[in-house]
């Protein structure tokens, strides 16, 4: 039985493995890269089943692939339905996004055209999904670093009406919204007040790297001030949701992690409190 996501967590890296296991952290819940636990043994499901006793789980994939034009993989999502019962998720996400093409992994997240052909390709792959897998399911919003001519819609609109259409929940990246805001030119608080509350399930929050003209979405820095004052904007807007840091390269000690993961909870709680008084 799966157990409640709620508060402040991390995604579990092979760094921290032995962190968790020897003694209790100041995490409230650990999110898992689902493609790392798609094998039949070994070191990653050993860790697994022993960190899983203490701590609730998300599960987040990378290569769903929700808006390519092949048919979803089947073998993929008989192993995902596999880890499910293995790991008991509070939900499953991936992301809002093609990955190839033809059979082809291009390794990469890239961003759909918004436009109402798209919309109509998506929703009965998303109901299959949700079909399948029988626990909720979330999709999440890529950094983007191009647009397409047969864009119709904005991005915000856009996921307001797959929402709309397929009852899909989502996990919002705050630091994606800014990365894509940076690179297009819009105003990431209008994204945010676009954006069904009540669809809103998980929170990422991650660093970047800023080249000055453009960013890319790295996640292997701390979150910069822009991205922490677009969540406390993204709290006054949503409450305080399950809320998680990434870091996915020059992976520091856990303990660093956790005092980033502290002041997301400080930011988180201030808001609150603020919002409590004002009413």
């Amino acid at each position: 039985m799966s157990q409640a996501v709620q508060g402040f967590g991390l995604g579990l890296r092979t760094d921290h493995y032995s962190d968790f296991v020897a003694a209790p952290q100041r995490v409230d819940w650990l999110e898992i890269i689902s493609e790392n636990y798609l094998v039949d043994g070994g070191k990653p499901l050993h860790f697994l089943d022993l960190i899983r006793r203490d701590y609730p789980m998300a599960m987040h994939g990378v290569s769903l692939s929700i808006g390519s034009t092949d048919p979803l993989d089947s073998d993929y999502l008989r192993q995902l339905k596999a880890l499910v019962a293995r790991v008991e998720p509070a939900w499953v996400s991936d992301h809002l996004c093609w990955t190839g093409t033809d059979s082809l992994n291009l390794h990469d997240l890239l961003p759909l055209p918004y436009s109402e052909a798209t919309l109509r390709h998506l929703v009965p792959r998303v109901a299959q999904v949700q079909d399948l897998l029988g626990c909720p399911f979330l999709l999440e919003n890529v950094s983007s670093y191009v647009s397409y001519r047969a864009d119709e819609m904005s991005e915000w609109e856009f996921i307001g009406e797959l929402v709309a259409r397929t009852g899909c929940q989502l996990l919002l990246d705050v630091n994606n919204i800014y990365v894509s805001s940076v690179n297009h030119g819009f105003d990431p608080q209008v994204f945010i007040d676009a954006i069904p509350a009540a669809a809103v399930r998980q929170i990422h929050l991650a660093g970047h790297e800023d080249h000055g003209d453009y960013i890319i979405d790295t996640h292997d820095h701390p979150i910069c001030d822009a991205v922490w004052d677009l969540y406390a904007y993204s709290v006054r807007r949503f409450g305080a949701v399950p809320t998680m840091i990434e870091r996915d390269d020059h992976i520091p000690p856990l303990g660093e992690l956790i005092a980033e993961l502290d002041a997301v909870r400080v930011v988180a709680e201030r808001v609150v409190a603020e919002q409590r008084q004002a009413a």
